[in-house]
C-alpha cells in the first residue's frame, strides 16, 4: 500500500482484534464462558445509550461512546486486571501507560493525540463524561454478577463492603441510578451472592 495513513489505520484496526482474545473475570449473563474485552466495551457503549438520559446534562454522550469502546483497548498489552485483586492492580497504571504508548503509537499523529486524549481523560475521570463512562463501566460487571447469582463474586468470595467500595464512582457518574444500585447490592447480598 502507498498511502502511509492508511496503512497505519489499517495495522491499528488489525491490532485491536486482539481485543476479541483478552479474557475478563465476568462471565456472561448465561454463565456459559467468561467475557472478553471487545464484547464489554461494545456493552458498555451501548448502554451509554440507552442510559444516557441519566448522564449529567454536561456529559457529551458522543465522547462517552468513544471513551467506553476506547478505555480497555490498553489491555492487549497489560491484560485485564481484575478490579478485586490488590497485588495486580499495584502496577496496573504503568503496565496501561506503556500499552497506550504503543497501541495508539500505531496510528498517524492526529490520530493517536486524538484517541489518546480520550482514553486519558477516562482513566483520570475529571469530567462528567469520563465520570458518566466510569459509572457505566462499574454497572456492566456488576449486572453480569447480579444475573449469574453472584458469578465472580462468589468464585471469589467477595463481600458487600468490597463492592459498595467498587461501585461508589456510580453516585458521582450517574446520581439517579445510585439508589438502584443501592438497593440492588441490599438485594444480591440478602440472596447470597455477596458475603455479608
Amino acid at each position: 500500500m502507498q498511502n502511509n495513513r492508511l496503512t497505519q489505520q489499517i495495522q491499528f484496526i488489525l491490532e485491536i482484534d486482539k481485543l476479541k482474545h483478552i479474557l475478563r473475570q465476568t462471565l456472561l449473563t448465561d454463565s456459559s464462558r467468561r467475557e472478553n474485552t471487545a464484547e464489554h466495551s461494545w456493552h458498555i457503549a451501548m448502554m451509554a445509550i440507552i442510559l444516557s438520559e441519566y448522564a449529567s446534562p454536561e456529559t457529551d454522550i458522543s465522547r462517552a461512546i468513544k471513551m467506553l469502546l476506547i478505555h480497555d483497548i490498553v489491555e492487549i498489552d497489560a491484560g485485564d486486571t481484575f478490579c478485586y485483586d490488590i497485588q495486580a492492580n499495584l502496577n496496573k497504571a504503568q503496565r496501561e501507560i506503556e500499552a497506550a504508548n504503543r497501541i495508539f503509537g500505531l496510528l498517524p499523529d492526529d490520530l493517536e493525540s486524538e484517541l489518546r486524549e480520550i482514553w486519558e481523560e477516562f482513566e483520570q475521570q475529571n469530567t462528567p463524561t469520563a465520570k458518566f463512562a466510569a459509572a457505566l463501566d462499574r454497572i456492566q460487571p456488576f449486572l453480569h454478577n447480579g444475573q449469574t447469582k453472584g458469578g465472580t463474586w462468589r468464585l471469589h468470595n467477595i463481600s458487600r463492603e468490597q463492592v459498595m467500595k467498587r461501585m461508589a464512582p456510580v453516585e458521582e457518574g450517574t446520581p439517579e441510578l445510585w439508589d438502584a444500585i443501592q438497593q440492588m447490592i441490599n438485594d444480591f447480598t440478602e440472596a447470597g451472592y455477596l458475603k455479608a
